[in-house]
């Protein structure tokens, strides 16, 4: 088992990490830090209602929790009060989880060498998830007391109530699935934009450009939705060419605009309308 900050090279040896998180690594851990974030909006827009104005700053409350915690974990981590991470880089999937290769030399005594391989991708996102908690549980609980006056009593707080189930579910999933979610989230990213924005456009039963582009919460929702589709383009590509990669982000706004250019083509009335007609 190496200590902590560093791992076995090619002979078995514990090296430091000297190295530096490359962009991918970056734009994994951008990804988990995203992750409560975007709950976060999730939630407090699901709780908030029509009749809440408080919504806006919870949204900005939530935006600035997430940012100080990430602020604070970089701050925090090795080397210590600066911005630069040091990293071990990661090789293969099995680097995640060395727990599972603990030798057994007599097939009796099991030899314990776990130890952080990525480090510190795997321990930094922990650290992350709970600052993000307590910096929650300090900040959001006096917002929501004073300006969540639109909502009962009993409704105002659920936003946060819904971030006490939701932290402990991540961590879990960074636990078990950490080293798939490093091979696999920019693919997540693009699978569950396309989806959540069908679903969202669908809902609100939008029809022309201009039903689209008038209401500034839509147009909100809209461009959140092509900045995570962006994102995971960008993580597929990791922009290692410039000039193969940059015109694929031309495709960001094309899911939207084919939904929109053919919604009135399935509308479900029309469809029931002219299959009454016998047409």
């Amino acid at each position: 088992v190496c200590p902590r900050g560093q791992r076995t090279d090619d002979n078995k040896i514990c090296r430091e990490c000297v190295g530096s998180p490359d962009r991918y690594d970056w734009l994994y851990l951008g990804f988990m830090a995203m992750l409560p974030l975007v709950l976060h909006w999730f939630f407090i827009e699901w709780y908030s209602g029509k009749k809440s104005s408080s919504a806006v700053l919870q949204h900005l409350t939530a935006l600035l929790e997430c940012s100080v915690a990430a602020v604070v974990t970089l701050l925090l981590s090795d080397p210590v009060g600066s911005l630069h991470v040091r990293s071990c880089r990661v090789k293969k999937l099995s680097d995640w989880y060395t727990m599972l290769y603990n030798p057994s030399p007599d097939y009796i005594t099991t030899v314990h060498c776990t130890h952080e391989a990525v480090y510190p991708l795997y321990t930094i996102v922990f650290i992350y998830y709970a600052f993000c908690l307590v910096l929650m549980m300090l900040l959001r609980p006096l917002l929501v007391k004073k300006i969540a006056c639109g909502l009962g009593r009993s409704d105002r707080f659920k936003s946060i109530y819904a971030a006490l189930y939701f932290f402990p579910i991540l961590t879990v999933l960074q636990a078990v699935g950490g080293g798939l979610l490093y091979y696999a989230f920019p693919y997540i990213i693009l699978v569950l934009s396309l989806v959540t924005l069908a679903v969202y456009l669908s809902a609100s039963e939008v029809e022309f450009f201009k039903d689209l582009f008038v209401r500034k919460k839509r147009l909100v929702v809209l461009f959140s939705h092509w900045l995570l589709h962006a994102y995971g383009i960008i993580s597929i590509s990791k922009l290692d060419k410039l000039e193969q990669d940059l015109p694929l982000l031309a495709l960001v706004p094309a899911p939207a605009l084919f939904y929109v250019m053919t919604a009135k083509y399935t509308e479900p009335s029309r469809i029931l309308s002219e299959g009454g007609n016998g047409h």
